[in-house]
């Protein structure tokens, strides 16, 4: 990827694709665990109610709410921590940096240049937690970059920053 190298006069400079430097909150783990809990309990919740309400239930039942328990039980103690240990940002002169993942993992390096809007959301837990998503949109196909699981302040901050640096960027980010 290219970008305007301030260095350089606006001349292209060559971005490249690197681990960031920032991990997200540790309160992150506590957040991608009730998600992952919640979505396993919708799972299993009318799968365990089949099985005490009826007296009819077809005998794959059983395996299925096992099955469903025992993947849940290891999504929700193994997924946490692992996403933990690879999500990273960080934002630099030039670029947004961002590494994401647990099973499958993406590096992503957006150019200050290429930016679009910057934007910061809160949904119950993180509310809860402390914690903020910013959400850096730009003019790619690969749609914008993520970066969950920060400190509410941090965000606020980062979002700030992010806006300067967009103003202050020459051309139109397309």
């Amino acid at each position: 990827m290219t970008s305007i190298d301030p260095s350089s006069g606006g001349g292209p400079a060559d971005l490249r694709l690197r681990a960031p430097e920032h991990r997200v909150a540790p309160r992150a783990i506590l957040w991608w665990s009730l998600q992952a809990l919640i979505g396993w309990l919708v799972v299993t919740l009318p799968q365990a109610g089949l099985l005490l309400f009826t007296d009819d239930a077809p005998i794959g039942a059983m395996w299925a709410l096992w099955a469903c328990v025992t993947v849940g039980v290891l999504h929700v103690a193994i997924m946490p921590s692992w996403r933990y240990r690879v999500h990273r940002w960080e934002v630099a002169a030039d670029a947004v940096y961002t590494q994401t993942g647990w099973l499958t993992q993406e590096w992503r390096v957006a150019p200050a240049s290429r930016i679009q809007t910057v934007d910061a959301k809160r949904g119950p837990l993180q509310q809860l937690l402390g914690l903020s998503t910013v959400t850096v949109t730009t003019a790619s196909a690969a749609g914008p970059l993520h970066i969950e699981g920060l400190e509410h302040q941090l965000a606020a901050t980062l979002v700030e920053e992010l806006t300067a640096t967009t103003q202050a960027v020459p051309g139109d980010a397309t």
